[in-house]
């Protein structure tokens, strides 16, 4: 029975990828699901981060108790991914420009944050922190103050997650993060080398690079990681597959 057991939750672990990362309050579950998707599970709470790619994507997972919705852009806010989930019990978080445009109803409730906002919801401290292209124009794709990147901090450890950015001067001033999510997808975020730089400069615990296809295909994570390591040793970089039909 035992050794049945450690076989059960390595097939579980091998189909959503997930890592255990632990904390003063309990253990967070981290399952990559898709592009920037990512799934947490902390203190009986499951959080979605801009879940996307479909219902389907989301089997096996536990409902929502919390979703985080960095941008308005179909592969952050999808609304045809929410509308298959069962969100009676999901509280969702997002900027203005993403929460004017959700259904009401279909909710427990909808909380608009903006930048530099902190509230506290489901008993994870949520910090929202600007996202956006550098040059900054009008005709960016993604100008500074519509969407969110998140802090999370869950016990005594804090989770970043870049959404759609540059490697701006915001991120590159993050401290104490025990685990990053940074994109890097040419020509919507930065490329490999931009975010390697970033990365090395605030230094997180752990980095997950995600959000990293573009139009040109998959960026090389192998190149980010080995240029993070070559200037900063110490951070554990962890490549995992969020494109599982690729």
């Amino acid at each position: 029975m035992k050794k049945l057991t450690i076989l059960l939750f390595l097939i579980s672990s091998t189909v959503f990828g997930q890592d255990i990362i632990s904390t003063s309050a309990g253990a967070v579950k981290i399952s990559p699901i898709l592009h920037g998707t990512v799934v947490f599970e902390f203190n009986g709470k499951t959080i979605y981060v801009d879940p996307y790619g479909g219902a389907s994507a989301f089997e096996g997972q536990k409902k929502p108790d919390l979703v985080l919705i960095t941008d308005i852009h179909g592969d952050h806010h999808s609304q045809e991914t929410l509308d298959g989930l069962d969100l009676s019990m999901a509280t969702i978080v997002a900027p203005k420009a993403v929460s004017e445009k959700l259904p009401i109803g279909k909710s427990k409730g909808i909380i608009t944050i903006n930048n530099d906002e902190t509230k506290m919801i489901e008993g994870v401290s949520v910090h929202a922190l600007p996202m956006y292209n550098l040059p900054e124009t009008e005709d960016s794709r993604h100008p500074k103050g519509r969407g969110n990147g998140y802090v999370l901090t869950m016990g005594d450890k804090k989770f970043y997650l870049s959404g759609d950015t540059e490697d701006i001067p915001e991120m590159r001033a993050l401290t104490d993060i025990d685990v990053a999510f940074v994109c890097m997808n040419l020509p919507y975020t930065m490329d490999v080398d931009q975010a390697a730089d970033a990365v090395a400069e605030f230094k997180p615990t752990i980095v997950y690079p995600y959000h990293y296809r573009g139009t040109e295909g998959l960026s090389d994570v192998d190149k980010f990681k080995s240029l993070v390591n070559s200037v900063a040793p110490g951070v554990d970089v962890r490549l995992r597959n969020w494109y599982p039909s690729n």
